[in-house]
């Protein structure tokens, strides 16, 4: 392991990435059971850190039984043996997720005003006509809930979803290059496991969500960061880390980012697949609230201007459309497909049937393109009581085009992770900023979700929020 080994981002400590480059090689059968590992001295020297560094980190795997010690010998690999939850909880990997700085952990706290969840208030969605839909599906399916769908997904529905995106985004692609997963996040998991291994770079926006680094830090990978701005990306930046730092992949968010909302324009979109292409890179890019744009529609999506098969992109239809269903697709050059279909059958064997047929009767329909259009001007009412709110203080935000979210920045002294703490007293929830960049740079940052709430419970949260912030010490 040398330096260069270890993960530029600072969400973990020095020793802490030491532990999980450990036993990511573990994992990988560098060693096996029983099998003497570098001693401390050695290691220290290959990874370029201090020898206390190394010693914490064989601590840390000691005592979660990874390793053990003998005297005068060293440490060893520690037989297999079945991981408690406690295990688990101190995995440097996954550590994140079970304690209080994971968007999954912000997002389960209660609170009557909640703009931490960015999802779709549930009274405005068409539950009713969903009900209908089922009964019909199911009178005409009887034997539905009987059957698996195949592994790749429903062959009637891959086709529906290359047929729009050919039509409405220029795609020009087959219901071969369409694949079904459970949500994004799946996609994103579905991606990185057929694609990292350990040690690889991924080049990742900064802010970025939150799980997609957890994601990818848990198949080894080394992320790396550029940042993202209301004007686009800085692609000298993004070419010069293409270069040194020769990434597996780049993932993205160019549509309504988040937590940002900022939107990529054109002329870089087109500019990114040829720099993938010369550098060998392979473009992942998310679109998770493509449609919901309040001025004009965005830019058509970095996948339509792909040639080479550089880039797979992920449509999502889980947010904003029937988020019950967990309905997203990654589309990609069939190169793609083996590898993929290959992990998506040990996650699940296929997404669930009865979930594809029932969005392919609501994407076929009309309902669901006026229920688009009413979202969308619902949504950007929310939107503009937020910012009326907002507009009352000293911080400062980017009006997003489109989204569901406002990224605000707090005046100094005031960390966004002590004051979620105090809101939470409170009955006010938000995604700190740290959520989505462990570093400094975003301890004085917010993610403000304004599609949960209604417009009442907006005004009267905001204004408790506000002034929680003010009467901080």
């Amino acid at each position: 392991m040398s330096k260069t080994m270890l993960m530029t981002d600072s969400s973990l400590k020095l020793y802490e990435q030491v532990a999980h480059n450990l036993m990511v090689r573990i994992e990988a059968g560098e060693w096996g059971e029983h099998d003497r590992l570098p001693s401390v001295r050695s290691l220290s020297k290959q990874a370029g850190v201090h020898r206390l560094t190394v010693f914490k980190a064989y601590q840390a795997l000691k005592e979660r039984g990874i390793v053990y010690v003998m005297d005068k010998s060293g440490y060893y690999v520690s037989p297999a043996s079945p991981s408690s939850v406690a295990d688990q909880a101190d995995d440097p990997a996954v550590s994140i997720w079970l304690h209080g700085d994971s968007l999954a952990h912000v997002q389960s706290l209660e609170a009557e005003y909640q703009f931490s969840k960015s999802l779709i208030d549930p009274a405005l969605l068409p539950n009713r006509y969903w009900g209908e839909l089922m009964r019909d599906l199911l009178d005409h399916y009887p034997r539905l809930l009987g059957t698996y769908s195949t592994i790749q997904g429903d062959p009637e529905l891959r086709s529906a979803l290359a047929s729009h995106l050919t039509l409405k985004e220029r795609f020009y692609i087959s219901a071969e290059e369409v694949l079904i997963t459970s949500g994004a996040q799946q996609a994103i998991d579905l991606i990185s496991r057929s694609l990292i291994r350990a040690g690889d770079r991924v080049l990742m926006e900064s802010p970025t969500y939150g799980p997609a680094m957890e994601i990818f830090r848990k198949q080894g990978a080394r992320l790396i960061f550029t940042n993202i701005h209301p004007q686009g990306y800085d692609l000298e930046q993004i070419e010069h880390l293409m270069r040194t730092e020769k990434p597996r992949l780049f993932y993205m968010t160019p549509t309504f980012q988040n937590p940002t909302g900022m939107k990529i324009p054109a002329e870089q979109r087109k500019q990114l697949p040829e720099m993938a292409e010369q550098y060998g890179c392979f473009l992942v890019e998310d679109d998770s609230t493509y449609d919901i744009y309040f001025k004009k529609k965005p830019p058509a999506p970095i996948f339509t201007y792909d040639t080479t098969g550089q880039a797979l992109y992920i449509r999502s239809y889980s947010k904003y459309v029937v988020p019950g269903l967990r309905i997203a697709a990654i589309i990609c050059h069939p190169r793609f497909m083996p590898g993929l279909r290959a992990v998506k059958a040990l996650a699940d064997n296929g997404s669930p049937l009865l979930n594809q047929k029932l969005f392919l009767r609501y994407f076929q329909s009309s309902r669901m393109h006026q229920h688009l259009s009413k979202l969308r001007t619902a949504l950007q009412l929310r939107m503009g009581i937020m910012e009326q709110c907002l507009q009352k203080t000293n911080w400062t935000w980017t009006q997003p085009e489109g989204g569901l979210n406002i990224w605000v920045e707090l005046p100094e002294g005031i960390d966004t992770g002590r004051l979620l703490h105090r809101c939470i007293e409170h009955s006010v929830a938000f995604a700190p900023g740290t959520v989505f960049d462990p570093s400094a740079a975003s301890s004085r940052k917010l993610r403000l979700s304004f599609s949960y709430a209604h417009e009442q419970q907006i005004r009267e949260g905001m204004n408790r929020l506000m002034n929680l912030s003010a009467s901080m010490p």
